[in-house]
């Protein structure tokens, strides 16, 4: 492991997660999946909230903290006592990062805050994660995501015209939050070697949130109104979108009028479709759509998926099936790409979590922590790195310290 380990860019970075639920838990992930050595900081009978969302694995374990605690180990530390603040003073001092997502102001009244803490070590990169601008009168508000993409226009962007307003399928700003937490991370690390100067880098769910928006928010600022919702549909390449087969979805993006032929001749066997004037152009297919889609609704309905996408690769068009997320996780796709790792579980057995999303040279970089159980670190950290004995780690844990 520790051969692995030092081949990865960011071996010999030691980050301390404060953070709890997904946003900073996803940022730490990242910088664990890029070598860096993560220690999480739990409550020791608690644990991170997630330890209790999701489906159950093991005893204190769910699939929704394994999702976002990869590539960690947990110690568990009250941070409401003195002790327990001590001890995340003195990991603090021999780290590299601290991220931590506090209600504003709380993590100051614990002594931990980006200032105190640079005190012990003046080079700290911290970052701090919170629902709302730091410096504006909502700073104390706390953050949700569904709260956020409301807010932030998001949901406004999803789904059909018909109706109403459609959170994503998953916490889309908090995900986004923690990869642009690491982005800036990254850079402060790249920073430090030339200034030696840390940084007190600070996030907020709603800003990522509006970044999400990206086009569709320049759209809304040109137009002085929101953009019109299609769903699955494009809102100016025509046909473009999620289509049925007769034995199930498929995506078809025709994205230019080249395509739109071979479309119709090749693949529907419409030629009649390409020489009506109204569809000879992308313009005039988006503007007559209410026409052209349901003569091609109705084509594709009566030929098997199969069939279509074999047409549809051979006549150079994108083009994909619609699959669930067990038949994705589980396709052949997946499975080639190394995308599923499947670890030792001391209760379960076995048990899955997802890779790292990246290659390194040509290499997926593997799992080399599975998510850990609750304090499942806290004696070899504390003795490892504070030098505290066990006699020590004894009285602390007897005292509900640790």
């Amino acid at each position: 492991m520790s051969n692995l380990n030092s081949s990865l860019p960011l071996a010999g970075v030691r980050v301390l997660d404060l953070s709890r639920v997904l946003a900073g838990p996803w940022c730490a992930t990242v910088l664990g999946d890029l070598g860096a050595e993560v220690i999480k900081i739990e409550h020791p009978q608690r644990g991170d909230d997630t330890r209790d969302w999701g489906l159950r694995v093991g005893s204190t374990q769910t699939s929704y903290f394994n999702s976002a605690n990869r590539n960690k180990r947990s110690v568990t530390v009250d941070l409401q006592t003195a002790e327990g603040q001590q001890i995340v003073r003195d990991l603090a001092k021999q780290s590299d990062v601290v991220i931590q997502n506090f209600k504003f102001g709380g993590v100051e009244k614990m002594g931990l805050g980006y200032e105190q803490l640079k005190q012990v070590r003046e080079d700290l990169i911290y970052c701090s994660i919170s629902g709302y601008d730091r410096t504006g009168p909502e700073a104390t508000r706390p953050g949700y995501d569904l709260v956020v993409q409301g807010e932030a226009g998001l949901m406004a962007l999803n789904g059909e015209a018909s109706q109403p307003p459609l959170k994503f399928g998953v916490a889309a700003v908090d995900l986004f939050t923690g990869m642009y937490s690491a982005q800036a991370i990254l850079a402060a690390l790249f920073e430090r070697q030339r200034t030696r100067k840390g940084r007190h880098i600070e996030m907020a769910l709603f800003d990522c949130g509006l970044m999400i928006t990206s086009y569709y928010g320049l759209e809304a600022l040109m137009k002085g109104e929101d953009p019109l919702r299609f769903g699955n549909a494009h809102p100016s390449i025509v046909p473009y979108g999620v289509f049925n087969a007769e034995d199930g979805p498929l995506v078809i993006t025709v994205g230019n009028n080249g395509q739109y032929e071979r479309f119709c001749r090749e693949v529907i066997e419409r030629p009649d479709l390409v020489d009506d004037e109204r569809f000879r152009t992308n313009i005039g297919r988006a503007e007559n759509r209410a026409t052209l889609l349901p003569e091609i609704d109705r084509e594709l309905g009566r030929r098997k998926r199969q069939d279509l996408l074999e047409r549809l690769r051979g006549a150079g068009i994108p083009c994909g099936e619609v699959l669930g997320v067990h038949e994705a996780l589980t396709s052949k796709r997946a499975t080639d790409a190394g995308l599923v790792s499947t670890h030792d579980h001391p209760e379960c057995g076995s048990a899955s979590v997802l890779a790292p999303p990246y290659r390194l040279d040509g290499v997926r970089p593997p799992v080399r922590r599975a998510p850990p159980q609750l304090g499942e670190g806290t004696a070899d950290v504390l003795n490892t790195l504070l030098g505290l004995s066990d006699e020590r780690i004894a009285q602390l844990k007897a005292a509900g310290v640790v």
